[in-house]
């Protein structure tokens, strides 16, 4: 009964090492594609950002244009001007409340400096406030997949610290089977800290050429 049963445990661990080399696959590609994917996400965040930028340079030059506007010469023109600066205002607040999320990104402070960009010639401190801004996003998001990386690993190593991921023949293992098996101490079997080794070389050599 008890060869039986280890038989059955034997079998639903049968996938162990197959698990473990796709978790590091998958890991090693993803670390490849993080700059790509870190751009999308950043130019995705920053599109509403330059969007109310944009409507803030719009109320300002209207606002310039309605000094020069004479109340009483021109009210028709008048009216209509402010009209449509309230309508613009409106929208940006109404704008400004559905994205209120990106202020953890200093998105407000970039809204700012570009907006006193729109009157003046000097459009560099905009240019490099966008890329400090963009630096700092893909910063976090690296940090996100570095977080989780690690913690799919420490739950990789958990769950295998006390069985190893395959079985082999104690020969083939001599003279490192300890080192193999550790921290299992299994005869034949190979430990989850030395699987994940060789399964990072072995990824790192096949991913070599696409990084």
């Amino acid at each position: 009964m008890s060869e039986l049963r280890v038989e059955e445990e034997d079998a639903m661990d049968g996938g162990a090492w197959l698990l473990v080399l796709s978790s590091v696959f998958l890991c090693n590609l993803l670390k490849i594609l993080l700059p790509s994917c870190s751009s999308i996400i950043s130019r995705f965040l920053q599109k509403d950002a330059e969007q109310e930028s944009q409507m803030r340079c719009e109320i300002q030059n209207m606002k310039q244009e309605l000094s020069t506007i004479s109340m009483m010469d021109e009210f028709a023109r008048y009216a209509r001007l402010e009209r449509k600066i309230n309508k613009n205002t409106d929208k940006l607040k109404t704008h400004g409340s559905l994205y209120h999320g990106y202020d953890c990104f200093d998105c407000m402070e970039q809204n700012i400096r570009i907006t006193q960009a729109c009157g003046s010639a000097d459009r560099s401190s905009s240019v490099k406030t966008r890329t400090a801004q963009l630096a700092k996003i893909k910063w976090v998001i690296n940090i996100v997949f570095y977080i989780l990386q690690a913690a799919l690993m420490i739950s990789l190593i958990w769950k295998y610290y006390s069985k190893p991921v395959t079985v082999l023949q104690s020969k083939w293992l001599a003279p490192l089977e300890r080192l193999v098996a550790f921290p299992t101490g299994v005869a034949g079997g190979v430990g989850i800290t030395c699987w994940l080794v060789v399964c990072n070389k072995v990824v790192a050599i096949m991913l070599h050429p696409f990084s």
